[in-house]
C-alpha cells in the first residue's frame, strides 16, 4: 500500500524542494533567479507572523509534492486570511491524493490558529487540478486583475 506523508518544511529538504519549486515553475512556463531561490527558502523559516511557511508531501519516502502558503491580514475579518500560494505534485504521483492531502494539512494548520479562509488561485487551463479543486472547494467566480 502507498503510504503519503505531510510535513512541514525542513532545512534537509533543499535539494527536494528545489527539485519541486522548479518543476512547478517550469509547469507554469516561468522561471526565477537564484535571489528568489535563496530568498524564499530563507523566508520559509523565518520568524514573523506572516512569513511563508510549507509542506511537503512523501510518497513511500520520496519528495513528490509540496506547498506554499501564508497569512495576511483582510479588512473583512478581525482573524488572518490563509494564501495558498504554491501547490504542486510531481507527475508520476499525480491522482493518488497528494494534492488534497497538501491543501488538508494546510488548511488543518490554518485551522489551528483560528483561520478559517483559505483561498488560491490556478490558470484557468489548469484542468487536472482544477477537478481536484472542485472536489474539496468551491470556485468564488471572482476574477484576477494584475497592474503590470
Amino acid at each position: 500500500m502507498t503510504s503519503i506523508t505531510i510535513r512541514p518544511l525542513e532545512q534537509s529538504d533543499h535539494e527536494d524542494w528545489r527539485r519541486l519549486w522548479t518543476a512547478y515553475l517550469e509547469f507554469y512556463k516561468t522561471t526565477v533567479p537564484e535571489e528568489v531561490y535563496a530568498t524564499t527558502w530563507r523566508r520559509l523559516f523565518a520568524p514573523g507572523e506572516f512569513e511563508p511557511r510549507g509542506f511537503i508531501a512523501l510518497k513511500d519516502g520520496r519528495a513528490v509534492g509540496l506547498t506554499h502558503y501564508l497569512y495576511h491580514r483582510s479588512c473583512w475579518s478581525v482573524v488572518n486570511n490563509c494564501y495558498l500560494q504554491d501547490l504542486f505534485t510531481a507527475a508520476e504521483a499525480r491522482g493518488s491524493g497528494v494534492g488534497a492531502a497538501l491543501i488538508e494539512a494546510v488548511r488543518q494548520e490554518a485551522g489551528r490558529i483560528g483561520v478559517t479562509n483559505v483561498y488560491w488561485m490556478t490558470h484557468e487551463t489548469n484542468a487536472t487540478a482544477r477537478k481536484l479543486y472542485d472536489r474539496v472547494a468551491r470556485l468564488t467566480g471572482f476574477v484576477e486583475y494584475d497592474l503590470l
